[in-house]
């Protein structure tokens, strides 16, 4: 005995329901599911109005007693309709014997006589306390929208939600699709973090999930290369991929048999047999590199294969935005032999548009020598390489290295790359915490976003030495937003610090590639292979590359070094496009 029921919805579930009686009640609006069946025995209203706009996109509406005003059915089966054909007279071919086995098309059904058709209040309860929708889809259902509003940010909900959307794939070959509310979500989610983290409201930019076909379209188009977009999301009891690409709905899928646990802890393996000096020679690096690409890729290989991507856009889950991805490994190659990669903290804090910079001018600022941190001569041979030999552009060397230098030089000219030779450091707590060093001061990451460069927009910013508190939430806040918080389309920057040799070979290597490619994660993914196999290299004092013409003359401190090459993934792995890699 109750009020109105409006808008009952469930998202890739079902509901099944006994009895669906109001015994003195008003009207039932609007009840839905997406992918999955409804299910009602009995669906009567003894002193009520009536039933208006039940619908399905899944697979089934089975109702045995009841009539309703409309129904909308895609492509679906009624099965054991007790639904008098009369009462659909808007289309002369409704009746259910002109349809083989019950089967409807894409039609809208009206009935202009509603009839004794009911729900009960509880309804809203059952669905509204395990699947909490989006976009004010609940807005006359109380229970619901304040389910939505408290949880909409919460991993916990979102994981809530996956499990619904999820409730057959038990096993990390089994599909799931229809989970766009699910991406939508984790966007939600996403931004909230970046927002919280560095003070600025960014819901404003949130992407319809359903214009991510269309970003995903424009680029293959501009660049003829397909990419694709996974997000990774670690729970207690298990990890859920979920795959999008240009040309299909979002793909979940789950691995039951890794928690996020032991995901961490293969992840700590990884770095520890990386970036340990003691390990440089050896491949201990390989046995969790197989792991996590078994857990993290291997569920999608087919589907990344079957939609001929080369790019894969990363959103990782906090606790894993500075894992090393270039270095998983299937047991014949690493990922970076396969697809060129980037890390996003998500579609929505990421500058879509594409605009080729093969001929664009590049700002190349640095310090060679620091008061507070250790020296780093390798800088200045970088710069001078990559502005006089590799690329076209200005260079300005320690003492020219200042804030007021590097904001007048964009305001006079509006450089499309910057190029910065320094430490950039990320560290715990806010934004505040992690900074570029200048010369005689730190720029902060929250005060980066002051300096205009997304007006016009810098394609790339490249911080050719960095350091991260691997592990730590706030630090990867700050190094996975840096993009966000600069307002730069694309940062080239390292996970740990490399040694200077290593970061000048990577850097001069990757300016040779960079005019030659259409992405620039692909022109880091050359630079890559180059060192893995050892093309990249120093070699009787000086530095050998692949687009180095004729190598690079190292300087006195660095001279006297024996020969290496740089193909250990302690020297390449760590290196990463943040935001978008075109």
């Amino acid at each position: 005995a109750g009020g109105d029921t409006n808008n009952n919805q469930t998202a890739a579930g079902d509901i099944n329901i006994d009895n669906f009686n109001q015994v003195a009640g008003g009207d039932t609006n609007n009840n839905q599911t997406a992918a999955g069946d409804i299910n009602i025995d009995n669906f009567n209203q003894t002193f009520g109005n009536e039933s208006i706009n039940i619908q399905n996109e899944g697979v089934n509406l089975n109702i045995d007693v009841g009539n309703t005003l409309e129904i909308q059915n895609n492509n679906n089966q009624i099965i054991n309709p007790s639904i008098n054909p009369e009462n659909f007279p808007n289309n002369n071919t409704n009746t259910l014997n002109n349809f083989p086995n019950n089967n409807f098309p894409n039609n809208n059904f009206t009935n202009s006589t509603p009839t004794n058709t009911a729900t009960t209040p509880t309804t809203s309860n059952l669905i509204s306390t395990t699947t909490p929708s989006n976009n004010n889809q609940t807005a006359n259902t109380t229970t619901a929208q304040n389910q939505t509003e408290s949880s909409i940010n919460t991993t916990t909900e979102t994981q809530q939600i996956l499990n619904i959307i999820d409730t057959v794939n038990t096993n990390p070959l089994t599909v799931a699709t229809g989970s766009q509310q699910v991406v939508t979500m984790l966007e939600q989610n996403r931004v909230q973090e970046y927002s919280d983290y560095f003070g600025e409201d960014f819901n404003e930019k949130l992407v319809n999930t359903k214009n991510v076909r269309d970003i995903l379209t424009d680029i293959a188009n501009q660049t003829g290369k397909e990419s694709a977009v996974v997000y990774i999301n670690a729970y207690e009891d298990q990890i859920q991929i979920i795959l999008y690409t240009k040309s299909a709905q979002p793909i979940l899928k789950t691995i039951p048999s890794v928690n996020r646990e032991k995901m961490k802890d293969t992840a700590r393996r990884l770095m520890a047999a990386i970036t340990n000096p003691k390990k440089r020679q050896t491949t201990n690096y390989l046995a969790p590199a197989q792991e996590l690409y078994q857990w993290l890729i291997a569920p999608i290989a087919t589907e990344l294969s079957a939609a001929n991507i080369e790019t894969i856009l990363f959103s990782m889950d906090a606790g894993f935005r500075l894992l090393p991805l270039a270095v998983l490994h299937d047991g014949e190659q690493f990922l970076i032999e396969k697809y060129s990669i980037s890390s996003i903290p998500s579609i929505s804090l990421m500058d879509s548009r594409y605009r080729s910079i093969k001929n664009a001018e590049l700002l190349g600022m640095g310090a060679s020598e620091f008061t507070e941190q250790s020296p780093l001569p390798g800088v200045s041979v970088e710069l001078e390489t990559i502005s006089q030999k590799l690329w076209q552009g200005n260079i300005f060397l320690n003492e020219e290295f200042t804030l007021k230098n590097l904001i007048n030089q964009r305001l006079n000219y509006p450089y499309p790359i910057i190029h910065l030779a320094t430490h950039a450091v990320f560290k715990k707590g806010d934004a505040s915490q992690s900074y570029i060093q200048l010369w005689d001061e730190k720029l902060r990451l929250n005060e980066v976003r002051e300096l205009g460069w997304n007006n016009p927009t810098v394609e790339l910013l490249v911080l050719s030495a960095c350091q991260t508190a691997v592990g730590d939430k706030e630090a990867e806040l700050g190094f996975a937003g840096f993009a966000v918080a600069t307002g730069v389309k694309s940062v080239l920057a390292s996970l740990w610090s490399v040694n200077d040799q290593g970061t000048l070979g990577l850097m001069t290597e990757f300016y040779s590639h960079l005019g030659n490619v259409e992405i620039k994660a692909e022109a880091l993914r050359q630079t890559q292979l180059a060192m893995l196999r050892g093309e990249v290299r120093i070699e009787n004092g000086g530095l050998r590359g692949t687009g180095s013409r004729g190598g690079v003359s190292l300087p006195p401190e660095l001279a006297n070094m024996k020969n290496q090459n740089f193909a250990h993934p302690y020297y390449w792995a760590g290196f990463t496009m943040v935001g978008s890699p075109w």
